[in-house]
């Protein structure tokens, strides 16, 4: 799913999962998700991901353009295990995150933009969980039953899908890294151009200056 969340300062939903009965099923949500938001300046935003037990997590983002003084695109991005635990920290324009899910339920991902007082950043996230193991779930009594052939074609198709699993992840990395990219070849270009245009204004202006005052010296009463 990718899709891109322009988050202002008011209005903004929240990300956190809904507080239901014991009874009530939970809302899963999907294995990994990528997607960029807008984070206002002195804000924290947090998702929440459900995982199950022995899981590969992963959590990479990337501060693609930022405003205010200085342009400061450090953030701080911590990840915590569904009883609060910190399991990881970064604070840098981009990092990753990676762990073992050690219980199952819902790991907490908060992105802070506290330092910055004057600007908002967009920052672009892709994470998810994913699983290794194969055929963890059948009984001997049922693996018997399989036919060689079949079991071993169901196992290269998982082997498969996790290849091209991983052939996803680094097709986003490489998305998220273009599009920062862009956004700062943006920037310079427009700097340049302001640039230009100020050097411009001031040479015309220091000519104009000195043919006034060269005038005003050859000036005969």
């Amino acid at each position: 799913m990718v899709f891109l969340a322009l988050l202002g300062s008011a209005g903004c939903p929240r990300t956190e999962p809904l507080s239901r009965s014991s009874q009530d099923p939970l809302f899963h949500g999907a294995d990994r998700y990528d997607f960029a938001i807008i984070l206002a300046a002195g804000t924290m935003e947090c998702f929440w991901q459900f995982a199950h037990q022995n899981g590969n997590f992963f959590f990479n983002y990337e501060v693609q353009r930022a405003t205010g003084i200085g342009n400061n695109r450090h953030i701080l991005v911590t990840a915590s295990d569904p009883s609060g635990f910190q399991l990881g920290a970064s604070q840098h324009v981009r990092g990753q995150i990676n762990f073992l899910t050690k219980e199952k339920g819902f790991y907490q991902l908060c992105l802070d933009n506290q330092q910055t007082h004057f600007g908002f950043m967009q920052v672009y996230l892709n994470f998810g969980v994913y699983y290794e193991a194969f055929d963890t779930d059948k009984q001997p009594e049922e693996r018997k039953e399989l036919n060689d052939t079949l079991e071993a074609i169901g196992v290269s198709t998982q082997k498969l899908q996790l290849h091209i699993f991983h052939m996803w992840r680094f097709y986003n990395f490489a998305r998220m890294r273009k599009a920062s990219d862009s956004f700062l070849l943006e920037s310079n270009y427009n700097y340049v151009n302001w640039w230009s245009m100020a050097q411009s204004c001031a040479i015309v202006l220091s000519g104009v200056l000195q043919l006034y005052f060269l005038k005003r010296l050859f000036n005969v009463q």
